[in-house]
């Protein structure tokens, strides 16, 4: 497929549910490029972070603000991505970059994510509208039910933003409204396939289970924000800056390494840890 831009009625899914996948977005040979890139990049690898969930198992992910040059920022700033992003934005501003994590889920020892929406904790950065955040994971391995694939609550982003709080290193939605929303709304495994995209509202409310099989879960996640969304109690600049796209060609043009420039999140950062999210995903 030539163009990969989501559909009319990809993104009427997007909004009728709260998120929508699809399918052999990046290619089989662009899929392997990156995930041999970020198992062999030891930029990456040295600023991992390691998060316990309540039983001890624990998932690593390495996260940064600003795309650059490398296989990374290409596949960020990549045509596909940013359109695509652009079109379930609710803003007719720029489309910028917020964050992008790896996130490294191993087998056996992969920990589990709490039900939660990325706005339950971005509301604290003071982002006013959560219609202009959108997160577009990508799934470096296969992602299904025996490795914790990520569950959602079906059109649960129609509710508004639900109380968060602490639950063990992570922020946990209120459960009494989680049940409520399981009564309510259909359960839903996203089942994965290397190469294939799930893009999701903010306030979808999803989590998942530890990776207790033999197979590793590896995706990559980046949030698009609008310019137009104003952040006040953010410090990174990022989020400020239009995105300059690149053909989607160039990602299998550029070596397969990440700049060791780049901005990561580091996890004595306390500040940055709370507030910006980091705990929460997948």
């Amino acid at each position: 497929m030539e163009n990969k831009v989501l559909s009319a009625a990809q993104q009427a899914e997007f909004h009728r549910a709260g998120y929508v996948i699809v399918r052999g977005f990046f290619t089989p040979e662009e899929t392997d490029k990156l995930y041999r890139a970020a198992l062999e990049d030891e930029v990456m690898r040295k600023h991992a972070l390691d998060l316990n969930d309540q039983s001890g198992k624990k998932t690593r992910l390495s996260l940064w603000y600003t795309p650059g040059d490398d296989i990374y920022g290409k596949m960020i700033r990549s045509e596909r991505m940013v359109r695509s992003a652009a079109s379930l934005l609710d803003s007719e501003a720029p489309v910028c970059h917020f964050h992008t994590k790896l996130m490294q889920k191993e087998p056996k020892v992969g920990g589990a994510w709490e039900w939660h929406q990325d706005y339950g904790y971005w509301y604290k950065n003071q982002f006013m509208f959560p219609d202009q955040m959108v997160s577009v994971m990508v799934a470096l391995t296969a992602a299904n039910r025996e490795n914790g694939c990520l569950q959602v609550i079906k059109g649960s982003h129609k509710m508004g933003r639900v109380n968060h709080g602490f639950a063990g290193e992570q922020v946990g939605a209120d459960l009494v409204m989680v049940n409520n929303a399981l009564k309510t709304m259909e359960l839903v495994y996203c089942q994965l396939e290397p190469g294939d995209a799930l893009f999701f509202h903010s306030n979808l409310l999803h989590r998942s289970e530890a990776n207790l099989s033999d197979r590793p879960r590896w995706s990559i996640i980046s949030v698009y924000v609008s310019q137009g969304n104003p952040a006040y109690n953010e410090e990174t600049d990022a989020r400020k800056v239009p995105l300059v796209t690149v053909p989607d060609s160039e990602l299998m043009t550029t070596a397969g390494v990440a700049s060791a420039q780049r901005d990561f999140l580091r996890k004595e950062d306390d500040k940055a840890l709370e507030e910006t999210g980091w705990e929460s995903d997948q």
